[in-house]
């Protein structure tokens, strides 16, 4: 008898195993997928904080070339200045100043 239960609980921990090995290589698949979608996650992060940079360093591109247009803008008018005093003395009649063009702003939202 004592023999007969010896047999019985090797096979029942032998069962246990196969049940853990089993359960363990069902479940891999989906440990696999979620370690993924972690990554994925910390990716996206990634790529967000790498676009908000971009963003910042493109708004202080854009405020440097309006100050840079600015100063052209400016240079043209000082330049042209000496030319408008010839004109004036020699009688001609002044050129007439257009407004310059300015790119509109696209609407947000």
């Amino acid at each position: 008898m004592q023999r007969q239960l010896e047999l019985l609980q090797e096979v029942v921990d032998r069962e246990r195993r196969l049940q853990h090995e089993v359960v363990g290589r069902l479940l891999a698949p989906a440990d696999a997928v979620f370690d993924l979608l972690e990554q994925s996650g910390a990716a996206l992060h990634q790529q967000a904080e790498a676009l908000e940079e971009a963003a910042r360093a493109l708004e202080q591109t854009a405020v440097l070339v309006k100050a840079q247009a600015e100063l052209f803008e400016r240079t043209v008018r000082v330049v042209r200045e000496p030319a408008e005093l010839a004109k004036a003395a020699a009688g001609l009649e002044p050129r007439r100043r257009k407004a310059p063009a300015r790119a509109k702003r696209p609407r947000s939202g």
